[in-house]
């Protein structure tokens, strides 16, 4: 495997399972120094354990990216430990709240834009000064195809997914003056577990066929592999793709492509 992120310092929310965990090991797998944030704070000190076990540079930050303090903290940390910060995977977001837009409590909407846009402003906020300070680099959000579509039932997440392409865009121009470039993952299906089970708990549907639904709405009649993405992720945060900013960049399977 290459070296691209030889030397350099890449942050990565959500990394204890699914996309965030095959970025990181991508990442350290390439020399980055890679520094792991998420909620779990046994399965992050066990990655990073791994990671480190098989000649990987990686520590692991427990963080609740809902919380502003917490995320500039997190940047802070990477910054103490290894002196820069390069770029940054924001990862983490998960559909919290479903069913008809007018039956959706205030409480709940506003819990599924903190997890999936607030959080992502977080990181920007933060991760920006530091990247710029390390004289440049990039950052990917993961913003889904619910970022430029919309599924039934799910009205603050699509919202929230939408948010961070724009978000994603707004900083991009914000920052290209610096050389940091900020791009959006426009994500299908994955096959992770929380995929599965967020496929799985369909109404009238059984487990197996509402798995197969969702697969079929892939022309390319498979969920992606977490590698499949991180692979994505990691050349965007790369050198290789040092004039692209500012984009929301598909890796769906096809699945934009339906009329």
């Amino acid at each position: 495997m290459s070296r691209r992120f030889a030397h350099k310092v890449v942050l990565v929310t959500g990394a204890t399972s699914g996309i965030g965990r095959a970025a990181a090991r991508r990442l350290a797998g390439e020399g980055a120094k890679v520094v792991l944030a998420a909620r779990g704070q046994e399965a992050g000190e066990a990655l990073a354990s791994g990671l480190r076990t098989v000649g990987g540079e990686a520590t692991f930050v427990r963080v609740d990216v809902t919380v502003e303090s917490e995320v500039a903290e997190l940047v802070r940390e990477a910054v103490r430990r290894y002196g820069r910060l390069d770029g940054a995977f924001n990862n983490v977001g998960a559909p919290t709240a479903e069913g008809p837009l007018t039956g959706i409590e205030a409480a709940a909407w506003r819990a599924d834009l903190e997890l999936n846009l607030d959080s992502v402003f977080y990181g920007l906020k933060h991760e920006i000064p530091a990247i710029r300070s390390s004289g440049g680099g990039a950052i990917v959000n993961n913003a889904s195809v619910c970022g430029v579509g919309a599924q039934l039932r799910r009205a603050s997440y699509n919202a929230a997914k939408h948010g961070v392409i724009g978000l994603s865009r707004s900083a991009a121009l914000e920052t290209a003056d610096a050389g940091i470039r900020i791009n959006a993952l426009v994500t299908g299906g994955v096959d992770t577990p929380l995929s599965r089970s967020l496929a799985q708990d369909q109404p009238g549907l059984a487990p197996q066929d509402a798995w197969r639904a969702a697969i079929a709405m892939h022309p390319l009649g498979r969920m992606a592999q977490p590698c499949e993405v991180a692979a994505f992720a990691a050349f965007l945060l790369s050198d290789e793709a040092g004039f692209i900013t500012g984009a929301a960049l598909t890796i769906d399977g096809g699945m934009t492509a339906r009329l």
